[in-house]
């Protein structure tokens, strides 16, 4: 589905990836491992256009990505829950997933009900603000406005950071059964427990390359690969 091969990118005179591959199946779930700085967050914004890569070819279902412009990157399919999760602030909480809506209606697809079943909180909330609303509620929130575009990709970078352990237990929750919808997903969050859980392969950044890949059962069996490479 989704094919990345020698990915290098740049802020400025900053190299910060050098030669990444990455490959994400039909409905696999990756785990984009590595500290603060390690650069997962620049091969999302590869992914997505947001920064253009210096070298290097990203591909999904056969289309190729790199200089194409962000709107036309979601259109193919694949969409991204940011870090600090970017929710429209003066608008509804329904106001805010319709605003991502896309598709006919037809079975499969993400509606709003669909997501107040996934999130019966946002129902609650649905007139209020996107600026009154608890920070695990915006999370909820942009979850389900990235869901609304009915991707075959979802990327979500931090998508547990700063909640309530209560919070983060609804949210990794809720990306099993995602999961076992058949969506396949990258993962990028530094609760290397609970993603070990949830992924099927994992690569870990270390200073802008791939230093390591492989199943979450492989990792797991490697404990000193997490404290050297995501450890504090």
């Amino acid at each position: 589905m989704l094919t990345i091969k020698g990915l290098a990118a740049k802020y400025g005179s900053s190299q910060a990836l050098f030669n990444v591959d990455l490959e994400v199946g039909p409905g696999e779930v990756i785990g984009l491992i590595g500290r603060n700085g390690m650069g997962r967050t620049t091969v999302v914004n590869c992914l997505f256009g947001l920064l253009r890569p210096e070298a290097g070819s990203i591909h999904f279902n056969d289309v190729r990505l790199n200089g194409l412009q962000p709107y036309r990157i979601g259109r193919l399919g694949i969409s991204l829950v940011p870090e600090g999760r970017q929710i429209f602030p003066s608008l509804t909480v329904e106001e805010n997933l319709i605003a991502t809506a896309t598709g006919s209606g037809a079975a499969g697809q993400w509606t709003l009900e669909k997501i107040y079943g996934l999130f019966p909180r946002l129902r609650e909330r649905r007139a209020n603000m996107g600026n009154q609303l608890s920070g695990g509620e915006q999370q909820m929130l942009a979850i389900g406005r990235a869901l609304m575009t009915n991707p075959k990709l979802l990327v979500l970078d931090e998508a547990t950071e700063g909640l309530a352990p209560i919070v983060r237990a609804e949210i990794w929750s809720v990306l099993a059964r995602l999961k076992s919808e058949g969506l396949a997903m990258i993962v990028v969050d530094k609760n290397t427990k609970a993603l070990l859980r949830l992924a099927d392969s994992n690569f870990i950044l270390d200073k802008g390359t791939t230093v390591w890949r492989g199943s979450s059962a492989e990792l797991a069996a490697q404990p000193e690969l997490i404290a050297r490479y995501v450890g504090v």
